[in-house]
């Protein structure tokens, strides 16, 4: 019923106790998840996740966040992108959020491994998986100039855990992107977040959770896994004025047109 479009299973506050997340999934009625990849070195214990769940799958990329990792080129994203239960590339993007002294200047690496990361998707015909904070111009920027402008032969993809303008929301529509929305959706300080959800169109909204992060309330500040997408579901059927069953079978739909090939 419910998809998470984006968690991070992996990680081990959540690996530890994978057999326990996957029944609260069940139980919650989320039959979907994608796990997402931030290293090189850590994409094995992603991909082996969907290899290993029918009801998984995976992403190929490097976080912009990540530093002192292995540097991806376009043929190291197209070679893992290729494999099965591959169904988008990254999470890439630009991250200015943390800067720890540095420029915007100094954070050209993240630039040029965003457009790696474009250059592969466009080859593999796949979808990006975009993480941009505190970076939304060059963001938008980098995907006009690298061709993603919605024309015949973009990627596509989506800005994930969406937290940016509704200037951004708009530009991210216009090229074509899908908008999903996390547990940051139910905070009482996010009614800017919940105006801009009011306003996607429906035929371009995702859910996640992001976990083990943001955990959406009644949860909030503790670890956060896909059974609890819904309650992300809930908070968007309110801001929509829809049912949570629509909404889920709303955003379920989505996941499946993004991500070809991935069905319930």
């Amino acid at each position: 019923m419910f998809t998470d479009s984006h968690c991070h299973l992996n990680f081990p506050e959540l690996q530890s106790d994978l057999a326990s997340i996957l029944q609260a999934m069940e139980q919650a009625q989320v039959s979907r998840a994608l796990c997402i990849s931030v290293t090189l070195e850590e994409f094995d214990s992603v991909h082996q996740l969907a290899l290993d769940h029918p009801h998984l799958w995976a992403t190929a990329g490097v976080h912009p966040d990540s530093e002192d990792v292995r540097e991806p080129t376009v043929d190291d994203l197209v070679r893992l992108g290729s494999l099965a239960r591959v169904v988008a590339i990254g999470e890439t993007g630009l991250d200015y959020y943390r800067l720890n002294g540095r420029s915007v200047q100094d954070m050209a690496w993240q630039r040029d491994r965003f457009r790696r990361h474009i250059q592969a998707a466009r080859i593999l015909a796949k979808p990006l998986v975009i993480h941009t904070r505190s970076a939304a111009k060059d963001t938008l920027r980098i995907l006009r100039e690298e061709g993603e402008d919605g024309s015949a032969g973009s990627a596509g993809g989506v800005f994930h855990c969406f937290t940016e303008s509704a200037q951004t929301a708009k530009e991210a529509l216009e090229l074509g992107f899908y908008i999903s929305f996390s547990g940051i959706l139910t905070f009482k300080s996010a009614q800017d977040l919940r105006d801009i959800a009011a306003t996607v169109p429906l035929d371009r909204l995702l859910i996640e959770t992001d976990s083990p992060y943001l955990a959406p309330v009644p949860h909030r500040g503790k670890t956060n896994h896909p059974g609890y997408v819904p309650l992300v579901a809930a908070e968007l059927a309110r801001c929509r004025n829809r049912s949570v069953q629509e909404i889920a079978e709303i955003t379920s739909a989505n996941f499946s047109t993004l991500f070809k090939g991935v069905q319930v």
